[in-house]
C-alpha cells in the first residue's frame, strides 16, 4: 500500500477510535460557505467535520473494529467525530440542513460501537442538550424530597396552609 494512503488511514483510525461517535453525512450540492458554516456549528458543539475518500474511511472503520457502513459510503460524504455530545453534533447537522434547504443529510452513524441509520440520527438531533437533560434528571430526582418537605411542613406548621389559603 502507498505510504501516503496508509498515513491517511491511520489518521482517520485515530479520529474514529478517539470519538464515541461517527456521523456520516451527505454534502452533495453544498457550497463552500455553507460547508464552512457547518464546520463552525460543529466546532461550537465540540465536534469536527472531515472529508475523506470513502475507501479510506471504510479501511479506518474496519481497522478500529467498528460496524461496516460500506452501503452508506457512497457519493460525497463527510464524517463527523467529536468528544462526547452526539446530540449536539446531530442538532448542528440538522440546523445546517434546514439552513441549506437540504432534506436527507444523514446517511448513517456509529454510536458507542453500534450502527445507526438516518432515522435514529434524526431522533438524536431532536433531543435536548446534555445539560438540559441533566437538569431535567436533577428535577426528577429532587421532586420526591420536595414533596416530602411540603407534607412535613404542612403537618407541623398548619398555620402556613391557612395563611396561604387566606392570601388567595
Amino acid at each position: 500500500m502507498n505510504p501516503n494512503k496508509s498515513f491517511i488511514i491511520d489518521e482517520l483510525y485515530e479520529r474514529v477510535n478517539a470519538s464515541p461517535f461517527v456521523i456520516v453525512v451527505d454534502y452533495t450540492g453544498t457550497s463552500v460557505p455553507q460547508f464552512s458554516l457547518l464546520r463552525d456549528k460543529l466546532r461550537d458543539s465540540g465536534a469536527e467535520c472531515h472529508v475523506a475518500k470513502n475507501t479510506y474511511m471504510r479501511a479506518a472503520l474496519t481497522k478500529a473494529g467498528l460496524p461496516d457502513l460500506a452501503s452508506d459510503l457512497i457519493g460525497q460524504t463527510a464524517f463527523i467525530t467529536g468528544d462526547n455530545d452526539v446530540c449536539a453534533a446531530a442538532r448542528a447537522v440538522k440546523e445546517f440542513a434546514k439552513d441549506a434547504a437540504k432534506k436527507d443529510v444523514f446517511k448513517a452513524g456509529i454510536l458507542d460501537g453500534d450502527a445507526l441509520d438516518a432515522a435514529k440520527l434524526t431522533t438524536l438531533s431532536s433531543l435536548p442538550s446534555r445539560d438540559a437533560l441533566l437538569s431535567m434528571l436533577l428535577g426528577v430526582i429532587n421532586e420526591p424530597g420536595t414533596q416530602i418537605a411540603r407534607v412535613l411542613n404542612a403537618k407541623f406548621n398548619p398555620d402556613a396552609d391557612s395563611a396561604d389559603e387566606s392570601a388567595e
